[in-house]
Parts: structure tokens; sequence; C-alpha cells
């Protein structure tokens, strides 16, 4: 792990130079070529916003000289409220829905894509961003295998894509990667900016939760796979989400109660964190962390919850990302601390982006207690410049934007 650790500090200081663009216009963005500087060593102790990278040149447009500052000057407490939440997507009512509440974010599921065919989808997809205020953030979990919220529908692909293990064991990372390249085509064809993937999760057992889903070999070479998915998604301006961090390991379902993991922070840097290490150093843009109680950092809060968590991840694994929650509905989450509880000690935690699904509630209790200075004005508005800074790599602002809002 330290090797990687030792990475992230070259990387990031190679983040932080940023190229010459225009004063104006539509460019794409290019990774950086200079040398790392001594500076990598300050990075940890200072709040990073959205610093994360690509190692490879995206495909998509992006705004010279993009300021989300100049959009968070026009939005009120209420719409920066909104953006933190990537809500799962209510249906019928969608666009009132995303109205009321400026959410950030859809997440489709089964029901939003079953009956859809490709041009109705999109069409769907259209009219929410259309309706939004701010460009939205439409994600899906399209990992291949169990969980295909998209390729599932036979009239949008013909067969849905096959989990990466399988891919994996015919073809190896060559198939897996062709693959992504693939899917990253259908799902930004469609409207679809973020998909929630890749799994890094490290786990041996076949009776455990997430066996199926996970890659099935080594640390390393789950590593390699996750930096590789990332880097395909983002060339074509697909957002990557690592997940669960820390790792789900062996243990149970935390949909339906709480999993606790004993293991030590020495096993977890050997093993289950070097694929995050390894996406991380790929320029991954976010990172989903799990409601798993991981005792070696905190022996109380689930990973979702808990400050020293989110410490560790932004300090020692260097991540200037986007930190999202698991959907705050699981049981692990609402059996101890109810939904709107939750949602305000998941933003105090750190998180950038809630995924949930009674964003009603949860909306609502955000806006109390930042009303109530209970979380900081300071802390919503890093978690917003993030967002916002994302949304714009993902190249989902166009100069009329700003001719909008000025």
């Amino acid at each position: 792990m330290k090797r990687y650790i030792a990475l992230f500090l070259a990387v990031f200081a190679l983040w932080g130079c940023a190229a010459d663009v225009p004063e104006t216009g539509i460019v794409t963005t290019a990774p950086p070529t200079t040398e790392p500087s001594s500076m990598a060593t300050e990075l940890l102790t200072e709040e990073t916003v959205y610093t994360t990278q690509p190692t490879q040149e995206p495909i998509v447009p992006v705004i010279a000289g993009f300021d989300p500052l100049q959009i968070m000057d026009t939005m009120t407490l209420e719409e920066k409220v909104g953006q933190i939440f990537l809500a799962r997507c209510p249906g019928a009512n969608a666009v009132s829905q995303l109205q009321k509440y400026h959410l950030g974010g859809y997440v489709l599921f089964n029901p939003d894509t079953r009956g859809q065919t490709k041009d109705s989808l999109q069409q769907t997809i259209a009219a929410y961003q259309d309706a939004s205020a701010i460009p939205m953030l439409i994600a899906v979990d399209e990992e291949g295998g169990t969980v295909c919220r998209v390729s599932s529908v036979s009239a949008i692909r013909k067969n849905r894509f096959p989990s990466p293990r399988e891919l994996y064991d015919q073809g190896g990372m060559e198939l897996i990667l062709s693959t992504e390249e693939e899917k990253s085509l259908l799902l930004k064809e469609l409207g679809i900016n973020v998909n929630l993937a890749p799994v890094c999760d490290i786990t041996t057992k076949s009776s455990a939760f997430m066996y199926s889903r996970s890659l099935g070999q080594s640390p390393e070479i789950t590593g390699e796979f996750a930096a590789g998915v990332c880097s395909v998604m983002s060339r074509h301006g697909v957002g990557s989400v690592l997940k669960h961090f820390p790792g789900y390991g062996n243990n149970t379902d935390t949909h339906t109660g709480i999993a606790r993991d004993n293991r030590t922070q020495e096993e977890l840097e050997s093993s289950d964190l070097i694929p995050f290490a390894m996406g991380i150093e790929a320029g991954c843009d976010a990172i989903l962390v799990s409601h798993t109680i991981v005792e070696c950092l905190d022996p109380e809060l689930p990973a979702s919850l808990s400050p020293a968590v989110h410490q560790y991840l932004r300090s020692k694994m260097v991540f200037g990302g986007i930190i999202i929650t698991d959907d705050l509905v699981m049981q692990a989450i609402t059996d101890l601390y109810g939904d709107g509880e939750a949602a305000v000690m998941a933003v105090l935690a750190g998180n950038d982006l809630l995924c949930v699904t009674n964003y009603p509630v949860q909306y609502n209790a955000v806006l109390a207690a930042v009303r109530e200075g209970r979380i900081p004005m300071e802390q919503l508005e890093l978690a917003v410049e993030r967002i916002l800074r994302w949304k714009h790599r993902l190249g989902l602002f166009r100069e009329e934007f700003f001719t909008d809002i000025t």
C-alpha cells in the first residue's frame, strides 16, 4: 500500500498544474505533462476541491475558464441543498420533483428503464435536463451481470452486459475494457452521464453478498481493472464511481442490517484499499462509501456516516473528488438513525453527494440543519462546488448557460 500512497503524492502534484487554455470557447482538457513537485506533500493537509484529473484526454467539450462560484452566486440556499442529492428517480412525478427540490441528479433503476426503447429513454432523460435549472447527473448501476439497469432491457441492448468476473474469465482485461467502451458509448447515447461502477471489492467467499459482483482476482489485478475502467469512462464523458469504500470484503448485505468488519488497518491496506488507490491514481471521478462499520477506522459509526473514514479517504488516500454515500434507505442506516438524521450526519461526515430514496424528508432535514447552523454553510458550499466542477468535467454545461445567468 505504501507504494500507492507515494504514487498519490506524485500524481496529486501533477494534477495541480493546470494547462494553458484560451480565454473563451469550448475546449477539451488534456492531461498535465509537468513533473511532480514538492508541493505534493502540502496537499495532504489542505482542503481539496475537485482536483482529480483523468490520465487520458477526454473527448467531451468543457468551457475554458469555468468558474463554479459564478453559478453559486446566483443560487438560493434551497438550490444549493438540492444539488447534494442524487435521488432515486420517482417516475411519473420526476419533472415536478426535480424542480421542487432542485435535485442535483437522479439514479435510474429497473422501473425507470423497463419498457423503454433507446429513443423513449433518450427523450425521458432529455425532458429531465430541460426542466432542470442546472444540468443534472443521470446515474445508473450498470455493472454487468446481476446488476444491469439498462442492458437488461432487450429493446435497448439485445443482451445484458456480462459481469466483469465473466469477462475476465473469457478474455482477460482486454475484453473487459472493450466491453466498457461499448457500455460507455451506449450510456452516453442515452443521456446517462454517471455509471455507479466499477466495483472494487475484494471478495473471496462464494457465500458473501458481493461475490458475484466482484472481479474475483487479486487486489493488484482488481486495481488494474478499476484504473482501466475509470480511464475508458472518462474518455467518453461518463462519470466513474469506485465502490464500495473501504471494501465490502466478505461481509453481509447492509441493505438488510448492520455489517461489522473487524479486520485490522494493515489487512485493509494490503488488500481491499489497493484497488481504490489505483483507481484514484488513474483519475476516478467519485468514490461511493458503504454502510459497513469498519472497526479499525471507526468502531461505532457506519463508514458512510463516519468523519474518521472520510478523513482517511481525503488525507491518507489523497482523494480530492466526489464522495457519495451508498443509498441511505438501507436498513443498516434507517434502523439506527432514521432518514432525516442520517442525511444530516452524512453531510457532516464529509459526503458531497447523498444517494437517497426518501429525498423529501432528507432534503428538508439538511435544509433545516444548515439554517440552524448545525451544518456549516462553508461545508455545504464546498460540496456544491465539487459537484458543479464534476458536472463541468462531464461536459454538462454549455456557453449559453452562462449567458442565461448573467
